[in-house]
């Protein structure tokens, strides 16, 4: 730091670098202020060397490198890479129609993070806190609606740990902004008690809903997906829960994968859940197995055959299931110690006899809660296991190894839908059979969505018989699925807490969350043009640039991180033909990014149109004309595309129980469209996002790779135009 010695920073009157000048403070870092720069000038330090820096990130990185505190600009270099995003991103915040779009982006970003980037403050964190900090009123008024509590807690947050901000922000921004008139008296803000809304609802999470018996610092959770399929969307409520659980009471979370059934589970589900699990933004204490306990599953099963809590039943599994509905005892239950290890030594050999036998605990038949009558613990299954192979033949059921395993692993908390309740007692029964530390159950709702199936039995089914891709289709609602499909994580996790940990059972629909992710997409995505390849439509324009030209323009008019873009102007061009047939002799259009054009002909063949005929017309006003028509040059650089739209794979909005899924699966649920695109769409890589002017937003699947392969381009749905199944 003793190369700031003395430094001064040069700004303009007009816009002080708040950012720059709470990041010097944060830091302890005097600065000299000279607000003597021209108008829209960037800020510089002018150092005592006699050297300069300019530009505002430029500044804020030399502090982050320069600061003494722990990684102020990052770790490592992937979290510089994240607080250089965030840099580019801030001035968004000075940009009127995008600034509460900005506001939900990053209030979900921080949903489950005490700041933006690891676990510092860092010059990230200062630049977003300054960009809202410096809109003045606006922001102070928004943080009274009440409508971004996750980015209120945060912004707060930072201004309590420093609190001489308010001094800073009192100094150079002004009511109605940075850089206006002096303030008198603003607050920053002030606590209160009320229960944060979000959309007219209760955010269950932040309401501070208690887990019961919850002591701070003693909290452990688990989060135990099984290793038979991909995480869905349903399952991330559950993790993300957990992890909330887990920050608020400073505890711990483990991932148990419960893998108790060979025959459905492998390490490519354990790879993919793990994946899942980070790209949720997951953070986790220990990663284990319940296989890791089969040898001490194996000995209390045991222990309940010898004290008579347990026996081996050859019952066959539809009577036995009869038996279990009815309250009728099978003759199996009164058998000796003796002949239930005899039986059970049967089942450990996978003999002939043994495949016909399970453990079953001995607990009520006759209790009006069928769970509780007689559940099996183990079953023979000769299939080899993922992590252990042939070492075992039989394997403990849910029921049986999951209170077990939450008991001796340190478990104080295990949360589960409440599509397990009727369970809840046979829990807790099998606990106090194997005379194991209590654990408490916390129940929410599990998240249904309309046209879904979350059953991965039904799931696995649609793989198996390539109606699609893979786990990772975008007609999935696995993680990978709709993040395939163009869905933000930030999105999904904003509507996921937006349930919160309701107990009430809800049917969700999916334009609620496309709607979330529209508002995080639109702000920052880049424009670019396409137009469909069927019957296109040339238009000749007369005077139009015969050799032609290039202009730079933004990829994003109100955002600069967007980057630029080359247009190409010529005086043939093409147009969508539904476009071509909604013009009329004589009229004025606006060709988009040019300027205005009159149609003085329209070519006609078979009573379809062929070509237009017409010229520019600079002088034109862009607020007199109703089409504004996107378009392309007639050129051989432009890239074919494949749109893709996709629909729900059955047709009906909610199964009933009992009802056969595959009566309803929707027999066509993928459309593709060729189209044109410019030639900048070359440099798209695999997960970008963006909007096609006039035909919504895309994610890029496939890149460009050569003329004569299509790049495929899939259609991200907005939430206002909600797919149907038909």
């Amino acid at each position: 730091m003793s190369g700031m010695s003395g430094t001064v920073v040069a700004f303009s009157a007009e816009s002080p670098p708040l950012s720059i000048i709470v990041a010097a403070r944060v830091c302890g870092i005097a600065l000299t202020p000279d607000p003597s720069l021209p108008p829209a000038s960037s800020p510089l330090f002018r150092f005592s060397s006699g050297l300069t820096l300019q530009g505002r990130n430029t500044l804020l990185r030399y502090l982050g490198r320069v600061s003494v505190l722990p990684n102020f600009y990052g770790k490592d270099a992937f979290e510089s890479a994240q607080i250089d995003e965030w840099l580019e991103y801030s001035p968004i915040f000075s940009s009127g129609p995008q600034f509460e779009c900005a506001c939900m982006h990053v209030n979900g970003y921080l949903a489950l993070r005490t700041f933006l980037v690891g676990y510092n403050l860092s010059i990230a964190d200062v630049a977003i806190w300054s960009g809202l900090a410096g809109c003045g009123q606006r922001w102070e008024s928004l943080k009274k609606s009440r409508k971004y509590q996750n980015l209120v807690r945060w912004f707060n947050s930072i201004a309590e740990d420093y609190n001489f901000l308010n001094e800073v922000v009192g100094t150079y921004v002004g009511k109605r902004g940075l850089g206006k008139s002096p303030p008198t008296n603003l607050t920053l803000f002030s606590k209160g008690n009320e229960e944060p809304v979000v959309n007219g609802e209760v955010n269950a999470c932040e309401k501070e809903i208690d887990l019961p018996g919850a002591k701070l610092g003693e909290v452990c959770l688990r989060f135990a997906p099984e290793p038979s399929g991909f995480l869905h969307i349903g399952h991330t409520k559950a993790a993300l829960l957990n992890q909330y659980f887990a920050q608020r009471y400073q505890g711990r979370m483990i991932i148990r994968f419960d893998d108790t059934n060979p025959s459905k589970e492998s390490n490519e589900f354990v790879e993919n859940l793990l994946k899942d699990i980070d790209t949720l933004g997951i953070k986790y204490d220990a990663v284990n197995y319940t296989s890791d306990y089969f040898p001490q599953l194996m000995k209390m099963a045991e222990n309940l055959i010898v004290q008579g809590k347990a026996y081996v039943d050859d019952t066959p599994r539809e009577h036995l299931k009869k038996e279990r509905m009815d309250g009728i005892e099978s003759k199996c239950r009164n058998n000796s110690a003796e002949e239930n290890f005899a039986l059970w030594k049967e089942m450990i050999a996978a003999s002939e006899r043994g495949i016909q036998c399970c453990l079953r605990g001995k607990l009520d038949m006759q209790d009006p809660n069928k769970s509780l009558r007689d559940p099996v613990y183990y079953r023979c299954n000769p299939d080899p296991h993922h992590r252990i192979g042939s070492t075992y033949k039989v394997y403990p059921t849910y029921d049986f190894a999951c209170p077990f395993v939450d008991s001796v692993q340190g478990i104080t908390h295990a949360l589960r839908s409440s599509e397990y309740h009727d369970r809840n007692a046979q829990y807790y029964r099998i606990l106090d059979d194997m005379g194991l530390r209590k654990v408490h159950i916390y129940e929410f709702s599990r998240l249904n969505m309309v046209y879904t199936l979350l059953s991965k039995r039904k799931l696995l089914s649609f793989v198996q018989n390539g109606q699609v891709e893979g786990w990772d289709d975008p007609r999935f609602p696995t993680v990978q699925g709709i993040v395939r499909r163009g869905l933000k994580i930030e999105a999904l996790i904003q509507f996921i807490l937006q349930q919160g940990a309701s107990k009430n059972i809800n049917l969700m629909e999916w334009d609620k969350l496309w709607t979330i992710n529209k508002k995080i997409i639109d702000p920052i995505c880049p424009r670019h043009t396409a137009v469909l390849e069927e019957q296109r439509v040339l238009f000749i324009l007369a005077n139009g640039p015969e050799k032609g030209f290039v202009r730079i323009i933004p990829r994003h008019k109100k955002f600069e991180g967007a980057g630029k873009k080359a247009t190409s102007y010529k005086n043939r061009i093409w147009l969508d033909y539904a476009d071509a047939s909604s013009v009329s002799v004589g009229e004025e259009v606006t060709l988009m990014d040019w300027g205005n054009a009159i149609i003085k002909e329209i070519k006609k063949e078979n009573d379809m149109i062929t070509h237009l005929v017409g010229v520019l017309h600079p002088d034109g006003s862009v607020k007199t004309t109703k089409l504004k028509l996107t378009w392309l040059p007639e050129s051989d650089e432009l890239i074919h595309l494949s749109l893709v739209e996709f629909d729900y794979l059955i047709k009906k909005k909610k199964l009933e129980k009992g009802e056969d899924f595959l009566e309803y699966v929707n027999p066509r649920t993928r459309w593709e469209t060729a189209a044109l695109g410019d030639s900048n769409m070359r440099n798209l890589k695999i997960g970008d996002i963006i909007q096609l002017e006039r035909k919504g937003y895309f994610r890029c699947d496939v890149p460009y790779i050569r003329q004569s392969k299509p790049m495929v381009l899939f259609a991200i749905p907005d939430g206002r135009q909600p797919t149907s199944a038909n």
